[in-house]
């Protein structure tokens, strides 16, 4: 075993996996947003021999072309932190929500105070399930245009715009605190009435119902299918997998990884530009072959 791929020995690693779970930015995905060949070829083999692909990100469904190609059989994609189960087999702009776990709009406002009170200065988004809306001192990060602009007390109104439409999770963006002292202030400020994390390397957090995290939805996903976590292998590299990769039976921190998420997982691959999920992937399938 080289050391790029080190684990430590548990019963898990003696069982063949059944679901692989991965991130997708700064993971599965280069940092110019590509699959690499061998990355597709490694995801192909594992599904060959039965073993499931699970895309588990904190992008919204909107933001999955990059890999509908690339999607398993099943087709399903775990997005914006385990908010919703995504059927991506549409393609493009025709996906399909299969599971919400929302924010509640009550639980939403509480968060906004909260935070606003402990950290003067926080702008606001709002991720809903088609919908993004902002407000306006919110920094424009991606090349989207927000559906509204207005206090996010206004946005989460009864009767805001796409009132009807569930709430996945509430962006929250402070332009001078450290990422780290950010999320932990938050955490300490909202509590129980949101879970808060943070895949940015900017200050930049998110915040979704209690409860709700990329594990607790995989969690889930893995008990339809009769599927125990320690037939798990998962990968990433910021703190909003940490729980998952804690969650998994093996799980590989990225080269790249932020420190809390090389401390949670049970092994260390490669980073993310030198294909780290196809080094474990194909090893894997010698290994179980």
């Amino acid at each position: 075993m080289t050391s790029a791929t080190r684990e430590t020995e548990s019963p898990a690693a003696a069982l063949p996996p059944r679901l692989i779970a991965t991130d997708l930015d700064g993971t599965l995905l280069r940092d110019d947003k590509s699959v690499s060949p061998r990355t597709v070829a490694a995801l192909a083999a594992a599904e060959e021999v039965g073993i499931e692909v699970f895309f588990v990100t904190g992008r919204p469904a909107r933001w999955m072309d990059v890999v509908s190609d690339h999607v398993h059989g099943h087709g399903l994609a775990i997005c914006g932190n385990g908010a919703a189960v995504v059927d991506l087999h549409g393609g493009p702009g025709a996906h399909r929500f299969v599971k919400v776990r929302d924010l509640a709009r009550e639980n939403a406002l509480d968060a906004v105070r909260l935070l606003r009170d402990a950290a003067p200065g926080t702008v606001y988004a709002v991720e809903q399930t088609y919908g993004f809306y902002q407000e306006p001192a919110y920094p424009k990060m991606h090349l989207e245009i927000p559906d509204s602009l207005a206090p996010a007390e206004e946005l989460l109104a009864p009767d805001a715009p796409g009132a009807g439409e569930p709430v996945l999770k509430i962006l929250a963006f402070h332009p001078t605190i450290d990422p780290d002292a950010f999320l932990t202030l938050a955490r300490l400020a909202i509590g129980d009435r949101a879970n808060v994390t943070r895949s940015s390397p900017s200050a930049l957090l998110e915040i979704s119902g209690p409860g709700v995290s990329k594990a607790s939805t995989l969690a889930l996903s893995c008990a339809e299918r009769g599927i125990a976590h320690t037939e798990v292998v998962a990968f990433g590299d910021m703190p909003n997998d940490v729980e998952m990769l804690t969650w998994a039976g093996r799980s590989y921190a990225m080269g790249n990884a932020h420190p809390d998420v090389i401390a949670a997982a049970s092994g260390r691959t490669v980073a993310n530009n030198d294909d780290g999920v196809a080094v474990v992937i194909e090893r894997l399938l010698a290994e179980h072959g």
